[in-house]
């Protein structure tokens, strides 16, 4: 069985697989980033007149991730790849955080409550899925799947981002209880990154329509340094949950408890 355990867990198992949650933190939030460095580096030293081209045909000096990562080889390769092994396991993850909030006891408004976090679970699974699909479908292949994909990611992550401090904080000091220095760390940290994530997007949005309007030298630059670091603040708010998680480690396991239970039964 797959299970998340805490390290003081003294049940009889065999285990077949484990790995510590911000050991697994580190490699999820690790390959994107990877990824995308990779892939605009490579963008850059091959590809750069095309990559940083646009329809203003001012000057530009960054691809846009949409370019670096989907429209040449082999970066729409190493993108792929990355996205792949590091969205499996974000399902688990995120099932995995539905039952952290769930484990404390609200009892006041306590469906509510549960209903909150299930939204949030489901707002995380769906901004994974339209992870995959905008990464699979490049804008040079289909440009308006694309584009709806990725406004659906915005969407479903900023929601999220926010769902998410309402539901830890509400959790962690419901009913009078004291949140721990640890968990006021993660909370500050989370409320920082989100505030920011939306900034730098908001100011995205802003600098794309500028350049179409105006194709003024340079914004395009600006627009694509905000993309990068709106999906750096991403990453960063999603690796937030190794501080809440620092003591779990999820394991491939047989009980070997039950298993003598079953063996003696028979």
């Amino acid at each position: 069985m797959a299970s998340f355990v805490t390290e003081n867990n003294n049940i009889p198992r065999k285990d077949y697989f484990r790995i510590s949650i911000p050991t697994l933190l580190k490699l999820l939030t690790g390959l994107p980033l990877i990824g995308v460095t990779i892939c605009v580096v490579l963008s850059l030293l091959f590809d750069f007149a095309s990559s940083t081209a646009t329809h203003c045909k001012v000057p530009n000096y960054l691809p846009s991730i949409s370019s670096a990562v989907g429209g040449y080889t082999p970066q729409r390769y190493i993108w792929r790849i990355c996205i792949a092994l590091h969205c499996a396991p974000r399902f688990l993850l995120a099932l995995g955080y539905f039952n952290y909030h769930t484990s404390v006891h609200i009892r006041q408004y306590n469906s509510f409550y549960t209903g909150l976090a299930a939204v949030a679970t489901t707002l995380h699974i769906c901004e994974n899925i339209a992870l995959v699909a905008l990464t699979y479908v490049s804008s040079s292949e289909n440009i308006e799947f694309h584009e709806n994909a990725f406004i659906a990611f915005m969407v479903f992550s900023l929601t999220y981002m926010l769902l998410l401090c309402v539901v830890f904080a509400w959790g962690r000091t419901g009913n009078g209880r004291k949140i721990t220095p640890l968990e006021r760390k993660s909370l500050n940290l989370k409320v920082k990154l989100f505030a920011f994530n939306l900034s730098i997007f908001l100011l995205a949005v802003y600098l794309y329509f500028r350049h179409h309007s105006y194709c003024e030298p340079g914004v395009y630059t600006g627009f694509a340094v905000c993309e990068y670091l709106t999906v750096i603040s991403n990453i960063a708010f999603h690796g937030t949950v190794s501080l809440d998680w620092r003591d779990y480690t999820l394991m491939l396991s047989h009980n070997d408890f039950v298993d003598k239970l079953q063996r003696k039964s028979e």
